[in-house]
């Protein structure tokens, strides 16, 4: 399994855009993301996203992290 690098939650947001999320709404400084078939993914808006943050968010947009780290 490949290192992750230290991503912003604005990196993230481009990457999962991407991969078919778009904008659903803000809550502070977390955003919510949503998917054609329903599926949400809300993202910490920081400057660094921990390795474990990063995984589980990958976990929940369906995809491997080989597949995220295409599309960053």
């Amino acid at each position: 399994m490949p290192n992750l690098p230290v991503l912003s939650g604005t990196d993230v947001i481009k990457a999962l855009s991407k991969a078919g999320f778009v904008f659903d709404h803000q809550t502070g400084s977390h955003i919510t993301l949503v998917n054609s078939e329903g599926k949400k993914i809300t993202v910490p808006n920081h400057k660094e996203l921990g390795p474990g943050i990063l995984r589980a968010i990958i976990k929940q947009a369906g995809l491997t992290v080989d597949e995220f780290i295409r599309l960053l």
